[in-house]
């Protein structure tokens, strides 16, 4: 497991400036439910002074892309635009005394909400500087301009630090051969070589434990629901399989779970226990994310 500084544990359990705000002029979305993460950043911007009077964020994620947000509205309430758009990363994950660098990504979204709320107030339409159809990571939807730009912006200098930072290459690593080719341009250019033994590449199935048959999967996915259930039924809430699509796992968070904030905590604590059970990434995403969903019809189970 991951270790948290306590700044983010604080800003985790209890959360700044949550929820949208009232009579906010600008509004900034990034990610999606369907890659794992989802920020919403709202402002009340000052017509004036273009001063940020007010700031608040709606997220679905885990612990640190709470605290990122939390900690990012904090920053930056007082700032005009141009100085919060000044607001790096890194000046995110410094406030919080650090993140663990598997969750550096985290810090990357909240830059890129603000950047989109800023350009929203302003009427531009915010593309985020991605070149369309240069998509690198399918897993996640990363493209090559946010590697390159988290590159520059980070000093990164091995896949590890860009799966870190990006989550580009963090699912079936088919990605990587491309991630190297940009670390390669992008160091080249500031007269440095990339090493492929620099930095450890994560692995899509365990090393030394064999692949399991359909069957084997399922059952294994059920067996991590089922050690859940009880405690999510304390609390008057359950989860429930709707369907597995390769390494995709899509569940129903019911009762009491439906909607709660802390949903996505839940989630991916049982997506951890999963990959640990099966040996393999997976990642476990709402039924409500998955295209085209539609409930099975229980009359033919």
């Amino acid at each position: 497991m991951w270790e948290y500084s306590e700044k983010v544990q604080e800003h985790f359990f209890s959360p700044r400036n949550a929820g949208a705000v009232k009579e906010a002029n600008a509004t900034g979305e990034v990610g999606s439910l369907s890659c794992g993460d989802a920020l919403r950043l709202t402002l009340k911007v000052d017509p004036a002074t273009e001063t940020i009077l007010d700031a608040g964020f709606q997220t679905f994620g885990c612990g640190s892309a709470i605290a990122s947000s939390s900690a990012l509205t904090e920053i930056i309430k007082g700032l005009t635009l141009d100085q919060a758009l000044k607001v790096s990363n890194q000046d995110i994950a410094d406030y919080l005394d650090g993140l663990p660098p598997e969750k550096m990504h985290c810090s990357v979204m909240g830059r890129e909400a603000l950047q989109a709320a800023v350009a929203n107030y302003r009427g531009e339409v915010w593309t985020d500087d991605h070149e369309e159809g240069a998509m690198v990571c399918k897993c996640f939807a990363v493209d090559a301009k946010l590697i390159e730009n988290t590159i520059r912006a980070n000093g990164l200098n091995t896949v590890e630090e860009v799966v870190n930072y990006t989550k580009a290459g963090g699912g079936c690593s088919a990605c990587h051969e491309g991630v190297e080719e940009i670390l390669t341009r992008v160091l080249s250019e500031a007269g440095k070589s990339f090493a492929p033994t620099a930095g450890t590449t994560p692995l899509p199935v365990q090393a030394g434990r064999p692949r399991l048959t359909t069957v084997e999967r399922i059952r294994r996915i059920e067996a991590v629901l089922d050690s859940v259930r009880p405690t999510l039924q304390r609390d008057h809430g359950d989860v429930e399989l709707v369907d597995v699509d390769g390494r995709q796992v899509y569940v129903k968070m019911r009762g009491a779970c439906a909607g709660c904030q802390m949903a996505a905590v839940t989630l991916e604590g049982i997506q951890e226990q999963m990959i640990e059970a099966l040996g393999e990434f997976v990642r476990v995403i709402p039924a409500e994310a998955r295209p085209h969903t539609q409930e099975p019809d229980r009359a033919c189970a």
